[in-house]
């Protein structure tokens, strides 16, 4: 006789049969959800749907609206992606997962492409879908996961393997191929027909997936040329210097030149910054607006510190102004869908604060400038300012690109600058960074630092910040003239050695432990990297502490 379980699903009660599966359970609520149903969470885990319920649990199917899901489902579909190309091209094709642009993944090609070509790719991936292939997990010695990765010569896998210290690895197979992934996997093709291919270039072209953003629908490709050139100059460069993923930092750390690498790595980053300031000065007679924004710890700061500075070395007298300080008072403060304050919208500012004195400095006028109390939110005036000759306002915030800020200003008046940390290394050939993790990990340890947040407050903070992202940045990044990479390739073996234990202490109870628990997981292959020998004025100083500039 079969054993029944009480299970609570969904929020309701039911009884089922013991070692049922997750997918099984999963059929009768299908009809709920607007997508398949990709993954589970019980009793607050994520959970993959093959796998049996043995005993009382809190049960909750997800499908690709929901953020951990959606990973799964982005993985799911790179894996579908690589599988079909191999079947096209032969099992030594292979592609490289680059970086994330407009809502899509860029992926070269090993191979010159044509849009044919991509059209081809993209039946066949729905081709295998409709095969409802099977993603099965196996368990396999680490030892043997090594030997396969080297005798199909995906030597970055192989690489990272030999960093990994435990004795059995993780792999999927689908059909005939194996690969190592650092997230759970959708069970089956069967879910992952929602995709578009673009065709970029002849060596290149972006995975169109479902985001949350849009409730799970699929952005229409809009190209982003100032972004996608400057994720190109990066990668060449840190293909010149022999850093092209993990196991090549790992290398720098293990070989004892990672010194080297990290005065390499500023000079470089500087001298960009140094270049930017030159062409603000040698346009100074016109130029009086340097405006700058950039999404949540991009390096905004410290950026606009080290501007000042190399501005003041071409006579030039910046004086610095920030957005943020023309926040309306706290009774004003725009509401959410939630009834909560939204700091993110372009409402949130006094706009018509902002324009009047900004134009009242450019007529050379003095000026009391308020200063936002965010403990009590109210604007408080004791900044006096005045424009001198030879003075460009050095305007930083979030919306600073926005065109509705100071749109009674002419163009040829201002300068504006797009901020964004975009990470030029790979995992591996199928895994990338995320400058998204990048910017989150920053964004933990100088929490934690400077406001003494735990990661769990962090966290919950992140989905609102990321909302405004999406909505009030980077729909403006390419209206600048000029974007800054604020990424330092060595960075995070840096920042593991500092976030690491802050994400040890997220309890199992939390609603982020499997959050911390997938950063933990991202954050293992890199060995970590001193501190040490960082500059007080180099961008990172300012989450790990120690900056120059405070």
């Amino acid at each position: 006789m079969n054993e029944l379980l009480k299970v609570n699903v969904m929020g309701k009660d039911k009884e089922i049969i013991k070692g049922i599966t997750l997918l099984e359970l999963s059929k009768e609520y299908k009809e709920d959800f607007k997508f398949e149903i990709i993954l589970a969470k019980v009793d607050g885990i994520y959970k993959e749907l093959n796998e049996s319920i043995t005993k009382e649990s809190k049960i909750e199917f997800l499908d690709l609206t929901e953020r951990g899901a959606s990973r799964v489902y982005l993985n799911g579909l790179i894996y579908l992606t690589i599988y079909s190309y191999k079947e096209i091209y032969g099992s030594d094709a292979n592609i490289k997962v680059n970086h994330s642009i407009d809502k899509g993944l860029y992926i070269n090609t090993d191979r010159k492409i044509t849009k044919s070509d991509i059209e081809k790719l993209s039946q066949k991936m729905l081709e295998v879908v409709e095969k409802s292939l099977d993603i099965n997990k196996l368990t396999v010695s680490r030892i043997d996961v090594l030997n396969y990765f080297e005798s199909i010569n995906d030597l970055p896998k192989a690489g990272i393997i030999k960093y990994n210290t435990n004795t059995h690895i993780t792999l999927y197979k689908l059909g005939n191929m194996y690969n190592y992934f650092y997230s759970l996997m959708p069970i089956n093709t069967n879910c992952l027909s929602h995709f578009k291919l673009h065709f970029l270039e002849e060596n290149g072209f972006v995975l169109c997936f479902p985001t949350i953003y849009i409730h799970g629908e699929i952005k229409e490709y809009e190209h982003r040329p100032n972004v996608f050139n400057l994720f190109k100059e990066s990668r060449n460069w840190a293909k010149l210097m022999k850093l092209e993923n993990v196991v090549d930092l790992n290398k720098r750390v293990s070989e004892g030149t990672i010194e080297e690498l990290i005065r390499i790595d500023e000079i470089v980053q500087s001298s960009k910054l140094m270049k930017l300031a030159e062409n603000i000065a040698i346009k100074k007679d016109k130029v009086k607006i340097v405006l700058m924004a950039g999404p949540s710890s991009s390096g905004k700061t410290t950026t606009c510190n080290k501007l000042s500075l190399y501005l003041k070395s071409y006579g030039v007298n910046p004086i610095s102004i920030s957005m943020d300080d023309f926040f309306v008072d706290k009774g004003e403060t725009p509401l959410d869908s939630e009834g909560n304050p939204d700091f993110e919208r372009l409402e949130a500012v006094d706009l018509k604060l902002f324009d009047e004195t900004i134009s009242k400095l450019l007529k050379k006028e003095e000026v009391m400038t308020p200063v936002f109390d965010f403990l009590h939110g109210k604007k408080e005036y004791k900044k006096k300012i005045k424009m001198q000759e030879g003075d460009i306002l050095l305007i930083e915030g979030i919306h600073a690109l926005n065109p509705k800020v100071l749109s009674n200003i002419s163009k040829e008046n201002k300068i504006l600058v797009y901020l964004s940390a975009l990470t030029e290394l790979n995992i591996d050939n199928h895994t990338r960074v995320s400058t998204t993790d990048n910017r989150l990990l920053r964004r933990i340890v100088r929490d934690n630092r400077t406001r003494g947040y735990g990661v769990d407050k962090t966290l919950e903070a992140w989905a609102k910040v990321r909302e405004g992202e999406e909505k009030y940045i980077f729909p403006y990044q390419d209206v600048a003239d000029y974007t800054y990479n604020t990424a330092l390739i060595y960075e995070l073996g840096v920042l593991k050695t500092f976030v690491e234990p802050l994400l040890y202490s997220v309890p199992l109870s939390s609603p982020y432990y499997n959050e911390a628990k997938r950063l933990i997981n991202f954050l293992r292959v890199f060995l970590p990297i001193s501190s040490e020998t960082i500059p007080d004025d180099s961008i990172l100083r300012e989450f790990i502490g120690g900056s120059y500039f405070k």
